[in-house]
C-alpha cells in the first residue's frame, strides 16, 4: 500500500511512469471486468483505453491513494454502461456479433436483452460477481456499497433473470 500512495502522489504531479505503474497492478482486472461486461474483446479494450486516459487525465482529483483500484473501476464501470446503452439502442448489431446457430444466436439474443433489463447496480454486481469472479466483498468496496446489499441484490436479479428466461 506504501508503494501505491508514493506512486499516487507522483502520478498526482504528472509522472506519466508512475500512473503507468499504477496501472499494471490492475490491468488484468480491468480487462477482464470489460470483457465479461461487455462480452466483446475490442469493446473491452476501448472501454478499458478511455477509462485509462480519463483516469490519467483526472488523476489530481483522486483524494485517497489507497482508493485507486475502486476508482479505476467506477471509470471504466462508467464506461462500460455506456456502451451497454449502445447495445441496448442497437441490437441488430447485437445480433451480429454472437455467431453460432439460429438457436444458440435466439438463447444469446434472450440473456443479453434479459440482463440489459436489469437496474445497472443489478448488471454490475452480476458481472463483477458472478461472471468475473470477485467475491461479495471485493465487488461491494468497488462499487462503494454494502456487502449484504451486493449479496440480496445479487440474489434478486438472478431470479429476475431466470424469470424473463423462462
Amino acid at each position: 500500500m506504501k508503494d501505491n500512495t508514493e506512486l499516487v502522489r507522483l502520478a498526482r504531479k504528472g509522472d506519466a511512469h508512475a500512473f503507468a505503474r499504477l496501472y499494471e497492478m490492475i490491468y488484468k482486472d480491468l480487462y477482464r471486468f470489460a470483457v465479461f461486461t461487455l462480452r466483446s474483446r475490442q469493446d473491452a479494450e476501448d472501454a478499458v483505453s478511455e477509462a485509462v486516459m480519463d483516469a490519467f487525465a483526472q488523476i489530481g482529483t483522486l483524494r485517497d491513494a489507497n482508493a485507486f483500484k475502486a476508482w479505476m473501476f467506477r471509470i471504466l464501470s462508467a464506461k462500460c454502461k455506456r456502451k451497454i446503452q449502445q447495445y441496448a439502442n442497437a441490437p441488430d448489431e447485437l445480433s451480429d456479433e454472437l455467431g453460432g446457430t439460429d438457436t444458440d444466436l435466439a438463447q444469446r439474443v434472450d440473456v443479453q436483452r434479459a440482463f440489459a433489463a436489469l437496474p445497472w447496480e443489478d448488471r454490475m454486481i452480476l458481472s463483477m460477481n458472478v461472471i468475473a469472479g470477485y467475491s461479495s466483498q471485493e465487488t461491494a468496496q468497488l462499487l462503494g456499497m454494502n456487502a449484504n446489499t451486493v449479496r440480496s441484490r445479487q440474489s434478486r436479479a438472478l431470479r429476475k433473470l431466470e424469470l424473463a428466461l423462462s
